[in-house]
């Protein structure tokens, strides 16, 4: 009897062990599923029409979450708490054209780049600025925190908060800053449905800006999530999905440097 007790003991605290090693082992927020954190509101990475998330980045991360046997959950949030989002872990990635710079990088893991984003200045067409040495001293409307914000001050301009991409617009438009550092397929996209602006791009040097390399960011402690994701986003580029998906939404193919 002592031997069976200690029997049913032993095996119960393997099962203990067992569920304990794949609850550590498991690096998403909820098994089986992807929860991706965006903002929701940068056309054409990932935005709404008619009520529904779409977009670029919305896409890819559906096709991500499925070669990864996942499903995908997404998570709208601002920009102000986004990374804060990641933190808590309320989502287990970001897919928010979110570039890969050393800072984040120190704190974040990176999976492999799915396009590169080319930084420009938005100005109105008879605008004083025309190359980046004359934003020096300029307002410039810029997301806190983005990278737009930090290439603006590199350039030597002052930025200023801009909650969004139309705000940024809004702003040039009202004379309320000089320009915009924004990225040029954003603005492209943005250019056609305002078919009548008056708002333009300077190009910038790649020696002054280079072009970001956007990226899924998780949490330093996902290893194998982001091994497993780096897989399906092989995949994606040698079927052609994440191309496909790039002249889709952008006009181009903006998945190589």
């Amino acid at each position: 009897m002592k031997k069976k007790w200690s029997l049913l003991l032993i095996l119960g605290l393997a099962t203990i062990v067992l569920a304990a090693c794949g609850k550590s082992q498991s690096e998403t927020k909820t098994p089986g599923t992807l929860t991706i954190g965006l903002e929701g509101t940068y056309a054409p990475y990932a935005y709404r029409k008619d009520g529904k998330l779409t977009g670029f980045e919305v896409e890819l991360a559906k096709d991500t979450a499925k070669k990864m046997g996942m499903k995908p959950k997404f998570v709208t949030t601002g920009w102000d708490s986004l990374i804060a989002g990641l933190n808590s872990n309320s989502y287990d990635v970001i897919f928010n054209n979110m570039a890969e710079n050393s800072k984040r990088k120190k704190q974040f893991r990176f999976s492999k780049p799915y396009v590169y984003s080319k930084s420009v200045i938005i100005t109105k067409k008879d605008s004083k600025i025309k190359n980046y040495k004359d934003l020096k001293g300029q307002e410039v409307a810029a997301g806190t925190g983005t990278d737009n914000w930090n290439n603006a001050k590199k350039m030597g301009s002052t930025p200023v908060s801009s909650p969004d991409f139309q705000t940024s617009m809004n702003m040039i438009n009202q004379g309320r800053v000089s320009a915009a550092v924004n990225s040029r397929e954003a603005f492209e996209y943005w250019k056609k449905s305002h078919k009548d602006t008056d708002l333009t791009y300077k190009t910038i040097p790649n020696n002054v800006i280079k072009p970001d390399a956007i990226a899924p960011m998780m949490n330093k402690n996902s290893s194998a999530l982001n091994k497993k994701m780096n897989k399906a986003l092989d995949e994606e580029r040698r079927d052609g999905t994440i191309k496909r998906l790039s002249i889709k939404y952008f006009g181009t193919d903006i998945t190589n440097k």
